[in-house]
């Protein structure tokens, strides 16, 4: 079987649990996942079956979106709910839902990230979990991420017995992006102490909560012998990319990935493109990386029987 299931990964598990039990669960081994889910953070989990898992890379890519939380007035070495408390700051008086407004705005765009101590980065070889682990201190690498939006879905609410303040948010960001890091930074430009206290992946590469599905929804479906009605085309993957039909004669050129002259479309291909043949995809082609005259497959779909 080939495509991809968008999977909502519930609390507690790790994403590799996901693909070690999709494994059981589809009868094959070619399963791979497209962004790894933190094990307390649910949500959507995409992962490719098959000649998909060929676009894992490709995926990974793509933007995501996360609703959360941030709780202003305490902070932690895990920078979410799941750390110990480093520092706290009692917030007297209620912060203004316009000057968070006004904070968040500024996290917007292209802007820097430290990844937190409790992350995967790898620091002279050696995941930075690992040194935190240890008690030990290194320098974190700065790195560049994208905010498409990071917004407030709801008034903030004051807690008066704790002299804290949480408030929802929405946001859309780039792969490698720490939203952790961003309900810290947010905290700060508002003077205090934070973190993020929940989180929850509502978009990954175009797929949505209400294409997701729950382990167990995918047995009972394995248990009718309906497991197809879970799985999307490959296609659907490439619904942001341009596209072409290709006619048999461009598909006898193309089906075994031979390089091209960049006009081989009539128009310049200067950008990667997903070449179509009877509504199924062949291939994703692109510039070519040394000769700036052609286009090569950047990946390739093998179809049966055409």
């Amino acid at each position: 079987m080939n495509g991809i299931v968008a999977v909502w990964k519930e609390k507690g598990m790790t994403s590799h649990d996901v693909v070690f039990k999709m494994r059981k669960i589809f009868q094959m081994k070619r399963v791979g996942h497209c962004g790894t889910l933190d094990p307390e953070v649910e949500g959507v989990l995409v992962v490719c079956l098959g000649q998909a898992t060929k676009l894992v890379e490709i995926l990974m890519d793509s933007k995501k979106i996360y609703q959360g939380e941030v709780t202003l007035g305490q902070a932690t070495d895990t920078e979410d709910a799941q750390g110990q408390v480093i520092a706290k700051k009692l917030v007297e008086q209620a912060v203004d839902d316009q000057v968070i407004d006004q904070a968040m705005a500024s996290l917007t765009g292209k802007i820097s990230q430290i990844p937190p101590y409790y992350s995967a980065v790898k620091v002279k070889g050696k995941r930075l979990y690992e040194y935190a682990r240890a008690g030990i201190e290194v320098e974190r690498p700065e790195r560049q991420v994208s905010i498409d939006y990071f917004k407030r879905l709801a008034p903030s609410q004051y807690h008066t017995s704790e002299k804290r303040q949480t408030f929802s948010f929405e946001v859309k960001c780039s792969k490698g992006t720490y939203v952790r890091t961003l309900a810290v930074d947010c905290g700060k430009l508002l003077g205090y102490p934070s973190h993020m206290s929940q989180l929850v992946r509502t978009q990954a590469a175009g797929y949505r909560q209400a294409d997701s599905y729950r382990l167990d929804e995918l047995r009972q479906l394995a248990e009718k012998d309906s497991l197809n009605t879970a799985v999307h085309p490959i296609e659907t993957a490439v619904s942001d990319y341009a596209k072409i039909q290709l006619n048999p004669e461009q598909f006898t050129d193309i089906k075994h990935g031979k390089v091209l002259d960049i006009n081989y479309f009539n128009d310049r291909l200067i950008e990667p493109t997903a070449l179509f043949y009877q509504d199924r995809l062949l291939a994703i082609y692109g510039p070519h990386p040394n000769k700036e005259n052609l286009i090569k497959p950047i990946k390739m779909f093998p179809m049966e029987g055409v």
